[in-house]
């Protein structure tokens, strides 16, 4: 079974930056759509971004322009490149892979955004 492995959260300023890390256990070609998902305390979980096997990719518009999500497939992961980051953002992110009608996720990493 493929197992999705996060990393890169942590404590950041407001205005900083962060890149998270989804690892496969296996090949991510595997997967037809893959993306980041958050979930701030006492709200529900949200699309962050997603990016397809073929490379294409779709934001919140709440982070349009300062998120970027790309995936190097030489070493099965997918990264979430964040920027000019709010206090807003703060929530466990939580890696997702879609393979037929399953779905896939980690355990999450929690990013942290100070005022």
């Amino acid at each position: 079974q493929v197992q999705l492995v996060e990393s890169g959260g942590g404590l950041v300023q407001a205005g900083g930056s962060l890149t998270l890390s989804c690892a496969a256990s296996g090949s991510i070609f595997y997967f037809n759509v893959m993306g980041w998902y958050r979930q701030a305390p006492g709200k529900q979980r949200e699309l962050v971004a997603v990016i397809t096997r073929g490379g294409s990719t779709n934001y919140a518009d709440s982070v349009k322009g300062r998120f970027t999500i790309s995936r190097d497939n030489a070493k099965s992961t997918v990264y979430l490149q964040m920027t000019s980051l709010k206090p807003e953002d703060t929530a466990v992110y939580s890696c997702n892979g879609k393979a037929a009608s399953l779905d896939y996720w980690g355990k999450g990493t929690l990013v942290t955004v100070s005022s």
